[in-house]
């Protein structure tokens, strides 16, 4: 196929475990392309056994963007993925080499392609308020609270998701208008289109929980628990922080705490990581634009590659 009829912008979205790691890396060898995560827990360093983070053997088969860039006592924001990742398209466009917009992020895929809402800055005093009411009332309380007036917003995010459903209440006691609301409201065309939205989803739920229930098992082999350990030994990092929040680190970090007890990491983390799939497909299927492969299906990563405009 002549290389002028190949894209230059290839998304690859999916629930974790998936396979997109795999298949991004293949279609990137097979495109001559660079790679750029999607992905809010790869940006961190130090998190590498609980992330899944590609290995190095893998990222020098390929070069890969936007891992290992932030401190995990730091945030980043899907706002800034967006300005990184516009960097780094157009500079890898301009080494005339293609790039692939890999990942499970979908806000961040949100932030690139469709830009955000301006939101009001945090406010520590209503924050602070919203803490104590879940303190009192439980974190189910405030989202049933947050159902009553935003319910698009509510439907989306876990009775305990506390960071989303604090920041959602936060928008609305500041503003006055739901979270939904105010995205609608800036709502625009997208200034970034890629040339092909590939999709993996499973056609059987259960091959994916399993799928998860494998890898699960995998890092805790290989000692994701001390990674944990370490993460909490330098003393600057705590369960709030962004990095610490993330699916299976936010359930360790409460077993080492005393919480739960340790062989409910486990279940625990399986069970969490089986929810962020959940929610994932439910962003993914309200794209219509996305192509979907069937990441359960034998020759799933041929399909990518077909899928790309890629002979094999």
């Amino acid at each position: 196929m002549p290389t002028d009829a190949l894209p230059a912008l290839v998304a690859l979205a999916g629930p974790t475990a998936s396979g997109k790691s795999a298949a991004a890396l293949l279609l990137a060898q097979a495109l001559d392309a660079e790679i750029v995560s999607v992905d809010s827990a790869l940006v961190y360093r130090g998190m590498d056994i609980g992330t899944a983070k590609p290995s190095a053997a893998e990222r020098a088969l390929v070069p890969h963007h936007l891992i290992d860039i932030r401190d995990p006592a730091q945030a980043y924001s899907a706002a800034e993925f967006a300005q990184d990742a516009r960097r780094l398209i157009d500079a890898i466009r301009g080494r005339g080499r293609p790039v692939v917009l890999a990942g499970g992020t979908m806000l961040y895929f949100k932030a690139l392609f469709e830009g955000l809402a301006e939101m009001p800055a945090a406010d520590a005093q209503v924050r602070a308020e919203i803490e104590r009411q879940a303190e009192r009332a439980g974190w189910p309380a405030l989202h049933a609270e947050l159902a009553a007036i935003d319910a698009p917003t509510a439907a989306r995010l876990a009775p305990h998701d506390a960071q989303r459903i604090q920041r959602a209440l936060e928008v609305y006691r500041l503003t006055g208008r739901p979270l939904s609301q105010v995205h609608r409201a800036a709502a625009r065309e997208p200034a970034l289109r890629p040339d092909r939205w590939l999709s993996l989803e499973p056609a059987d739920r259960g091959w994916l929980h399993e799928r998860i229930a494998q890898r699960f098992d995998a890092m805790l082999a290989a000692g994701f628990l001390d990674e944990v350990r370490a993460l909490r030994a330098r003393g600057d990092l705590h369960p709030a922080l962004p990095s610490m929040r993330c699916v299976g680190y936010r359930q360790a970090w409460e077993a080492l705490d005393g919480l739960w007890p340790l062989d409910s990491v486990r279940e625990r983390g399986i069970a969490a990581t089986r929810q962020l799939a959940k929610r994932q497909l439910t962003w993914l299927r309200s794209l219509p634009q996305r192509q979907v492969i069937a990441c359960d299906a034998p020759d799933a990563q041929a399909q990518v590659l077909r899928a790309a405009g890629v002979d094999r």
